[in-house]
Formats: structure tokens, C-alpha cells, sequence
């Protein structure tokens, strides 16, 4: 059954304090979402199948946003395969399962782009899933994401329930994660950039060959982009979330660099991955639903510095 969200409804934000979560409750809240109920992973552990089914007792939510998930760049991914997998096969299996024996009349699964093959098609199309081999060094958690959006599938094509996923590329902005050994590439050359600054450092050393190319979102444009969603969407299949536009990462490191204002060299260390050449969305689907990305990769590199230097001291790092 099709189900337009109502400002009444009460929304369950699984992950309200993440990047993406967090993003996601400002929007709700700027439309006038107010019925909102988040928990911490100390009040409420979604891996714990007992306590997520107490949870969705005694709260009853009408519409859920599974935005909680295990994530990592590069060498949290590669060096921690099996948990990446476990923990969030665990989270969404409790918590879709719960959704649909708690009679939830939407919910809101969201993915990543890295579910993709290594090699598919450029921009990446919705239906290009499953059509080759995944890029191994996040190859577990990509097939954990692949698990919980076909989840969403077949609960919506057996018992008809509106669940619906999309699949946001690469993300940045408030509250992202800064520490090195688990960070993404955009908030790492944040990191990287504004610490040699202060410092005074002669150079920078960035991972692989900066050859490959990426694009990037800016998180408050991905939650606008889910609320639109669960306002307007109901398909059985994916959406993608992205800007349909790509630099390679030596231009994003050379914008990060101008932006921070740092002015010593860059080193790029060939022995560290690359990982995938290439992963450009293709974002006809999300266009032909009347939804566009506003902000662009300067402004929202220059949102994020500001954001990151108001909250050094209590970033995740």
C-alpha cells in the first residue's frame, strides 16, 4: 500500500546522530516533521533483536528511516570484513522485520553507492545492481546494503508493504567523521589539510594516485532529498542520491587544500588503494521525479571546513 507521511506522524530515526541521520532529522524538523523519536546506541542497541522489538512495542512508529549503520573508509573496510558485514546484516534484519510486525506504514532504507559493481557502467544506472563483481575493499558492506534494500523488495512484493531504498553517493558535511583510520576521503583531507596548516607542516601525504574520480553530496542536500522521497516515492525499486557530477580526488584535494588554506606540498603514496576507478550515478531517476541537488562541491567543501573548525574539540576524530 501506498503511503503519503503526514507532519503528524511519529518518525523513527534509526542513526539520528550520524552524518546522514542527523541531516535527516533537520530537514524533517524545517518542514514541520515534529513526532520525532531518536535513541542513542546506548538506549537502544539495533543489534539487539529483543530490545528493537521493545522498542517498535512501545513506541508504535508510523514511518521508520534506516540511517544506522557500521561505516568506514577504505582501511576500516578492508582490515574489519567480517564485522561490516555482521553488524549491519544485523541491524536491518531487526529492524525492517520490526517495522513489518509493528504494522510501520513506511520506511525509508538507505544504502550506498559502493553496492554497485567495481566496473559498472558510467554514470551508474539503478538497474546496473548485481550485474558484476563488487570492488573488494568494501565488498562487505556493500553486500550487506545489497541484503537490507532487497529486504525492502521482497516485504514490499510479498506483504506489500511501502518500503522503499535509495542509494546516496559519496557524502560530506556536519558531524562527519573525522578520524583517520576510519574516515572517508573528504573529511580525512579536511583533517589532513587543517592539522598541517596549524602546525606548519611542509606536506601532506594523501592515499593512492589521486587518479580516481568521485562524486560528492553534500548531506543536507541527500536529507532533502529522502524527505522528498518518502513524500513522493513509492517504487519497489532503489533511487540513487547524487549530483551527476565528478572530479577526480587530486582536484578534490587541491579544492579541500585552496579552501582550508594551506600551503605546503601534497605527497601521494602509491602503495595505498585506490579502490574503484570510477563511480558516477546516474541521476535521471531522482531528476525525472522533480528533485535537483542545490549545493556544489565549493560551497558545501567551505560549509564543512566551517563546521569542522567550530567543533574540533568535539568531532569524532
Amino acid at each position: 500500500m501506498e503511503y503519503c507521511i503526514k507532519k503528524t506522524d511519529k518518525i523513527f530515526v534509526a542513526g539520528h546522530r550520524g552524518l546522514v541521520g542527523s541531516a535527516i532529522v533537520r530537514n524533517l524538523e524545517a518542514k514541520g516533521y515534529t513526532n520525532i523519536v531518536k535513541r542513542t546506541h546506548k538506549e537502544l542497541d539495533l543489534k539487539d533483536q529483543a530490545g528493537v522489538n521493545k522498542f517498535f512495542d512501545e513506541e508504535k512508529p508510523d514511518v521508520v528511516v534506516l540511517a544506522a549503520a557500521k561505516v568506514g573508509g577504505i582501511n576500516a573496510n578492508n582490515t574489519t570484513p567480517a564485522e561490516f558485514a555482521y553488524e549491519n546484516m544485523q541491524i536491518q534484519c531487526n529492524v525492517i522485520h520490526a517495522a513489518h510486525t509493528h504494522n510501520v506504514k513506511k520506511l525509508l532504507f538507505l544504502g550506498s553507492t559502493c553496492i554497485y559493481p567495481r566496473m559498472a557502467p558510467q554514470p551508474i544506472p539503478e538497474d546496473a545492481l548485481l550485474t558484476g563483481p563488487l570492488e573488494t575493499t568494501n565488498e562487505a558492506y556493500a553486500i550487506a546494503k545489497i541484503s537490507g534494500l532487497e529486504m525492502c523488495k521482497f516485504y514490499k512484493r510479498q506483504y506489500g508493504d511501502d518500503y522503499i531504498s535509495c542509494m546516496p553517493t559519496n557524502l560530506y558535511g556536519p558531524h562527519d567523521n573525522y578520524d583517520l583510520s576510519g574516515s572517508h576521503v573528504m573529511p580525512a583531507m579536511i583533517r589532513k589539510f587543517h592539522e598541517a596548516k596549524v602546525n606548519n607542516a611542509p606536506h601532506v601525504e594523501l592515499w593512492g594516485t589521486g587518479t580516481p574520480l568521485r562524486e560528492f553530496l553534500y548531506v543536507d542536500d541527500m536529507a532533502d532529498a529522502c524527505v522528498f522521497l518518502l513524500e513522493n516515492y513509492s517504487g519497489e525499486q532503489h533511487v540513487n542520491i547524487g549530483t551527476g557530477v565528478e572530479v577526480t580526488i587530486k582536484e578534490l584535494a587541491e579544492t579541500v587544500k585552496r579552501i582550508v588554506g594551506y600551503e605546503g606540498e601534497i605527497v601521494w603514496n602509491k602503495d595505498m588503494p585506490d579502490g574503484t576507478p570510477r563511480k558516477l550515478t546516474d541521476v535521471t531517476k531522482l531528476h525525472n521525479l522533480g528533485w535537483k541537488h542545490k549545493v556544489d562541491l565549493e560551497e558545501g567543501v567551505k560549509l564543512s571546513y566551517d563546521w569542522f573548525r567550530e567543533n574540533y574539540k568535539d568531532a569524532r576524530m
